[in-house]
């Protein structure tokens, strides 16, 4: 083979690997809403694409708007009531709600990010994000903190009890200390943000 051709099989490389980087993500991310699209508008069928989907939209709205009438203390107490008779089912909806209320409510808990050394003489830390201060309610007495630690490329982390001196505070914004970690380290702030 000669110089030439092996350059432009090089060039062409090189254009297949750039062009493979810049389609991959938008791919994944446009097959990810296709499909969430398509399960959402599934879970009311209709034979109309879409129509489903809006269906579920406007219960959800509606419910959303009883929600704050002088429905939703009558209702929300007899779900809630409910719940707690049912034991697997109470644990299950008390943790899914907090999850819920921590991330998107009105008592977000994913704001505070920290670094954490998780043992005496190590220099290596984790990126995590202190939950909750006081941990007596579990009779964990002392001066330790929750932090959940996320995964990378991942929704799902743990939960370590750690003293409180382990933990340093992040000076950044908790979303984008977030995408940093979920991503594994590669996203970068963004300055406009």
């Amino acid at each position: 083979m000669s110089y030439t051709a092996r350059r432009i099989g090089r060039i062409l490389l090189s254009f297949f690997f750039r062009g493979l980087l810049l389609l991959a993500p938008v791919t994944i991310i446009v097959w990810a809403l296709w499909q969430s699209l398509r399960f959402l508008d599934g879970i009311i069928p209709l034979d109309i694409p879409g129509l489903g989907l809006l269906t579920l939209l406007a219960i959800i709205t509606v419910v959303g708007w009883l929600g704050t009438t002088f429905l939703y203390e009558p209702l929300a107490h007899f779900g809630e009531e409910l719940l707690q008779r049912i034991p697997f089912l109470k644990t299950l909806y008390a943790a899914i709600k907090d999850l819920v209320e921590a991330v998107v409510g009105s008592k977000r808990k994913f704001d505070r990010p920290v670094l954490v050394r998780l043992g005496v003489g190590l220099d290596v830390e984790r990126v995590g994000f202190i939950t909750q201060n006081d941990l007596s309610h579990l009779g964990i007495s002392g001066a330790k903190v929750a932090v959940y630690l996320p995964h990378a490329f991942n929704w799902s982390g743990n939960l370590y009890i750690v003293p409180a001196i382990n933990v340093t505070p992040i000076d950044a914004r908790a979303a984008d200390v977030m995408k940093f970690v979920v991503s594994g380290g590669v996203s970068e702030v963004d300055d406009d943000e």
